[in-house]
């Protein structure tokens, strides 16, 4: 007896790591790393919100080195709530791609990303080789 989809357990990232090649992004791929990309996307939106409430909070700081560290320290959590809505951008870029089955390959050269580039930067868009050309290709124009 064959069970229902609803009731089949989600891969694990073990699993994953052990179908064939053959299996690149079958549905089940595709629904590991939907889930993944919305627990990214919840994590990531909490630490927007943690960020924001440590600027809220008042300084009553009447030294003007810690009133100094206090704007730094300012500075650099905006910087990381830019960095993170940022992020949120590429994730959900990255849920519409897995919605019309092309995420996990190549926005460049349409070949696939791999499973591994895909675990440890769930919102790749480029494979290693692409990226790495246009890194190099980056370097050399603004420099």
């Amino acid at each position: 007896m064959k069970q229902s989809k609803q009731n089949k357990k989600p891969l694990t990232e073990e699993q994953l790591l052990r179908q064939p090649k053959s299996a690149y992004m079958n549905d089940e791929q595709l629904e590991f790393f939907k889930n993944k990309l919305a627990v990214y996307r919840l994590e990531t939106l909490e630490r927007i919100e943690q960020a924001r409430r440590n600027m809220a909070k008042p300084m009553g700081l009447s030294d003007e080195n810690d009133r100094a560290t206090t704007e730094e320290q300012s500075n650099i959590a905006l910087r990381i709530v830019d960095r993170e809505q940022k992020l949120i951008s590429k994730i959900d870029k990255s849920l519409i791609r897995i919605r019309q089955k092309d995420y996990g390959y190549c926005e460049e050269s349409g070949e696939p990303i791999g499973i591994p580039r895909l675990l440890a930067r769930p919102t790749a868009e480029y494979s290693a080789e692409i990226k790495t050309l246009r890194e190099i290709k980056e370097h050399n124009y603004f420099d």
